[in-house]
């Protein structure tokens, strides 16, 4: 395993960040860590990197205890934190040349033109890094993160404060470097982790509730449906909770109504009958599939 976690907890004075956390990454996986705002995900990432110590537990990454042989850790771990610390009065090209020169790079100049390409820095290579826009310095963090062509790379929030251009672009490097590192992902943005991601794990006040495939994660609301109607007219509220299956029902607009239903039976037909029977239309009725989005407030709600 690339990263092997087993009853972490962490304790900050009363407050318990993270509670029993188990969970494994193998080689090549993009795995998405999730979680609500306090639910433990950058504290998980500061045990693995080695910023600070779990309270008990234990954590290797590629078979190398956080606690025990921390040096090693670091040496195979690439890590871009959520506030993208950099030395903002060096030149770009200077900075990756005094990351590379920490690690012991041989030809580190050759590696800093490698990661200048790979990252897309070539035209802000000469200025320095306070000059660049958030955009930038994400791809610097990145570079410098990837400069030592560590086996795993742990990413929290990599795409915050960017434009969708730049999103797009910085997802495409994180697939594609997928495809030969570890890659443990934090992220709130959930249509990243649907493009991106292999697997996701997901935390709630220090807990694992839910660690599976993406594939699998969608069937945790199978049997349930949602519908998003438009009648001609104004209909009452009370008629379509007491519709069979309805679960729940929620006005969007004055004619326009969100209805989830649980069972095999298809309500649609019973919405259309209760239309005629109102006397008004259905204008509108879409189907909406579960996303991720929806899951993730299911289970962490």
């Amino acid at each position: 395993m690339s990263i092997e976690v087993s009853n972490i907890t962490k304790i900050f004075g009363e407050q318990k960040a993270l509670d029993d956390l188990s969970f494994s990454i193998e080689p090549g996986q993009i795995v998405g860590f999730l979680g609500p705002n306090g639910a433990g995900k950058s504290t998980m990432m500061k045990i693995l990197t080695c910023f600070i110590p779990p309270t008990s537990g234990q954590a290797r990454v590629n078979g190398y205890d956080v606690m025990e042989n921390s040096i090693d850790v670091r040496r195979v771990i690439g890590y871009l934190p959520e506030n993208n610390p950099l030395y903002t009065e060096m030149y770009v090209k200077e900075y990756l040349e005094f990351v590379a020169g920490i690690f012991k790079i041989s030809n580190k100049s050759k590696r800093v033109e490698e990661m200048i390409e790979m990252t897309g820095l070539q035209i802000e290579r000469r200025k320095k890094i306070t000059m660049l826009s958030k955009g930038y310095r994400q791809r610097v963090g990145l570079a410098q993160a990837l400069i030592h062509n560590p086996d795993v790379l742990i990413l929290d929030e990599p795409t915050s404060g960017l434009d969708p251009n730049q999103i797009v672009e910085i997802r495409n490097l994180i697939k594609t470097i997928g495809y030969k590192k570890t890659v443990m992902l934090s992220t709130h943005i959930m249509q990243e982790v649907e493009a991106i991601c292999d697997r996701v794990i997901i935390i709630d006040k220090g807990k694992v509730v839910a660690d599976e495939s993406i594939s699998k994660l969608q069937q945790i609301n199978e049997g349930k449906e949602m519908l998003i109607v438009e009648f001609g007219h104004l209909i009452d509220s009370q008629k379509l909770k007491d519709l069979p299956q309805v679960v729940s029902v929620e006005k969007i607009s004055d004619n326009t109504w969100k209805i989830e239903s649980a069972g095999k039976s298809d309500i649609r037909p019973a919405i259309f009958k209760l239309a005629v029977d109102q006397n008004t239309t259905v204008l509108t009725l879409q189907k909406q599939t579960s996303s991720l989005e929806q899951i993730f407030r299911t289970l962490t709600s």
